[in-house]
This record gives C-alpha cells, structure tokens and sequence, in this order.
C-alpha cells in the first residue's frame, strides 16, 4: 500500500511542478520558477520510491497518465484553457487506459501489489 501510496505523492508533485512551469513564464519568475524545480525532482524522488514495490510499467504509466490528466484538468481550472468534447473524450480515454491496465495485471504484478501492501 505505502508504494501506491508514493507513487500517489509522485503525481500531485508531477501536478504541482507543471503548474508552476506555467506560472514561471519561461522560468523569469522566481518563486514558481523553484517550484518546478522541486517539484519535478520530490515527483521523480517518490516514483523511485514505488518502484521499490511495483512493477516499472505499471507505475510509470499510471504516473504519466494520471499526471498528463490532472494536469489537463489544472489548467482548465486554474488557467481557463478551452474545453471541448474531444478534450473530455482524450482525458476520459487515459483515465479508462489507467483502469484497463490496472485490472489487466498478471500474476508477477499481483505478487508485487500483495508484497507493496506488507
């Protein structure tokens, strides 16, 4: 559990240090400009972490999909990007992609979930 647990950690940080790429302005703010900077370095820092328990496809393709999505859906609120129906479409795509390889685990993989929970 603790691995998921990371990998969680992994991907608001992922979230965090792209919101704060777009605040930096081309890296001539100073504040958001370290946010990125931290916030990508903990992001990768935790990722490592939850491969110590879970497979590396598995975490990364939950982090790059689930960060992308809630990245997406960051800069709709925060930043009012337009939203259209194939945008929705994309996210709920990834989001669904996330699930099916969630539930598509072999044995190896459930191994390591039963062994990430210990």
């Amino acid at each position: 559990m603790k691995y998921y647990i990371y990998l969680a950690l992994a991907i608001c940080l992922e979230v965090f240090g792209s919101t704060m790429l777009k605040m930096s302005e081309g890296f001539t703010v100073l504040l958001p400009s370290i946010g990125v900077a931290l916030g990508f370095l903990l992001s990768f820092v935790f990722l490592g972490l939850s491969l110590h328990g879970l497979a590396l496809s598995t975490a990364y393709a939950i982090w790059a999909g689930l960060g992308t999505a809630f990245t997406a859906v960051t800069g709709i609120i925060l930043f009012q990007e337009a939203v259209d129906t194939v945008k929705i479409i994309a996210l709920l795509l990834i989001i669904v992609g996330v699930v099916m390889l969630n539930k598509g685990k072999g044995d190896e993989t459930k191994k390591q979930v039963e062994n990430a929970i210990n």
